[in-house]
């Protein structure tokens, strides 16, 4: 599922609105009825106080129309205005009218704090008082409604976005943003859904289609990709009957040190278990014993005792996974640098590599085409320099991506996969992952699947899903605070299995997260 920018989402309504040869409020009064659709299926009825709270624009206008349909449903409707501006859009002036045509209870304008509506726990707030179009600070007074409704906990829909928020850079204030139960957007998700700093603000997101214009979805390349079962099916490989181990290639696991010799076995076991038909791990000599008694299904080779030294493999595998628990010693720096001199086979580069890269960042230019790093947070924070917000950081990881031809992993709630200018964001795994080792699992998976055959970015954004929906599976058995990264090497199989298996469907609506 592509990710638009608001500047797109406007250019398909405009291309909707061409094709079709409708007006922009027939648009309106269909996206608007999807979402009453939405909310009287859940509803049924229900005597139960809905507070509607709308902004003077297109998306108060939606809400106009919201309103407007539950009352004729009989439902018990409170609508309000939200009053910050004397400007209002053409669409909403027509809803206005078309809601005071059929109910007497006209709806209360709200001008400034003493209009607040006092609003009780058991109600149901529905926000529509900004859209996508949002560019400019909250009137004071608005910031402070919208604090009252956060503050309510009244169960709260927001339309398209909660208000509040901006599409490209963060809020002004971060409680002057609307706490959304369900978050119900139009056509296609929006980026900030799914950054740290904004996400947030949306507990539940539900994507609805409302029949724009195919040609222009299916031909606009957006601001990235929402990575769902959908995204990663076709990208599987199938095994054939006559195949054999060296058929899913030869990798290898490089890493480890004194102590830390876990996570290359997590990264072998990995690798194997996501379908590599030979995995070596190359280790110091002090973990020879533990690999070989954890791992017997792989190869070892051993460099010097407590750490690396010098990498020699003596033979050219398919694709390398490194850096995990390695250290950052001058020896292992070393060791790194004069690897990557010589090497050419596709490369995941995870951990300690990353912390090696930000020391010595001249090694980056031996980097292999199209190599794999997957900082999380800090490690990525040490390759780039510090940014000011998570948009910074997209763009500076953007850049790094494009001046050093690699795929860059950020790590996180939904980890983003970033190649050039193009985002992949991924929608499986739970907090139960933010555990010791899971990083290394997901460094073997991918490199799992370079070894058999995966194209390099194909790999990163399969292995990122693969891992998620592992964790996912795992968090289903076990509370979030009992998932180890053993569970999800256990449980990757069992992710393989579920991508064919049909996903619960729903004509009016699609869930993105």
């Amino acid at each position: 599922m592509k990710i638009f920018s608001a500047e797109q989402m406007r250019m398909a309504d405009n291309a909707t609105m061409l094709a079709e040869q409708i007006t922009s409020l027939e648009l309106m009064e269909r996206a608007a009825t999807q979402i009453f659709n939405l909310i009287h299926s859940k509803l049924q009825g229900a005597p139960v106080v809905i507070h509607v709270f709308c902004g003077i624009g297109n998306n108060g206008g939606d809400g106009l129309v919201v309103s407007r349909l539950l009352v004729e449903y009989g439902y018990n409707v409170k609508t309000y205005i939200v009053n910050f501006s004397d400007n209002r859009s053409k669409d909403f002036l027509v809803n206005y009218d078309r809601l005071k045509e059929i109910t007497n209870d006209w709806p209360i304008q709200l001008k400034c704090e003493d209009d607040f509506p006092e609003l009780k726990r058991e109600d149901i707030v529905i926000d529509a008082i900004f859209g996508i179009g949002l560019n400019r600070p909250l009137v004071p007074w608005v910031t402070l409604l919208i604090k009252h409704l956060n503050k309510s906990r009244c169960f709260t829909l927001s339309i398209d976005i909660p208000s509040g928020l901006y599409t490209d850079k963060l809020p002004d204030d971060k409680e002057g943003v609307i706490y959304a139960g369900i978050t119900v957007t139009f056509q296609l998700p929006k980026l900030i859904f799914f950054l740290p700093q904004t996400a947030i603000y949306i507990q539940d997101l539900q994507v609805i289609d409302i029949g724009l214009d195919r040609n222009f979805l299916m031909q606009t390349p957006g601001v990235g990709v929402l990575i769902n079962k959908s995204e990663v099916l076709p990208l599987y490989r199938p095994r054939h009957k006559y195949s054999h181990k060296g058929t899913y290639g030869h990798c290898v696991i490089i890493g480890g040190s004194y102590g830390k010799i876990g996570s290359v076995i997590l990264s072998t076991k990995a690798a194997l278990k996501t379908g590599a038909g030979l995995v070596t791990a190359y280790i110091p000599e002090c973990g020879y014993n533990a690999v070989q008694t954890a791992v017997p299904e792989a190869m070892v080779i051993t460099d010097n005792d407590d750490e690396l030294e010098d990498i020699a493999l003596g033979f050219e595998p398919v694709a390398i996974g490194m850096g995990m628990g390695m250290g950052t010693s001058d020896k292992s720096v070393k060791a790194f640098g004069e690897f990557l001199e010589e090497n050419k086979t596709p490369l995941v580069v995870d951990a300690d590599g990353i912390n090696i890269l930000a020391k010595k960042p001249e090694f980056l230019k031996n980097l292999p085409e199209k190599s794999i790093l997957t900082p999380h947070p800090k490690e990525l924070e040490r390759l780039l320099g510090k940014w000011e917000n998570d948009f910074d950081k997209i763009e500076k990881t953007k850049a790094f991506s494009k001046e050093y031809n690699c795929i860059v992993v950020i790590k996180g709630a939904n980890s983003i996969t970033v190649f050039e200018d193009q985002l992949y964001v991924n929608t499986t795994g739970n907090p139960g992952m933010a555990t010791a080792g899971s990083g290394d699992v997901l460094t073997g998976m991918i490199t799992g699947l370079l070894s058999q055959g995966y194209d390099a970015l194909h790999a990163a954004v399969f292995g990122v899903y693969l891992h998620g929906n592992s964790g996912d599976i795992v968090s289903q058995k076990t509370a979030f605070e009992g998932v180890i990264a053993s569970d999800i090497i256990d449980h990757i199989g069992t992710a393989l299995l579920d991508l064919f298996t049909p996903p619960p469907t729903n004509p009016t609506e699609k869930e993105a997260q």
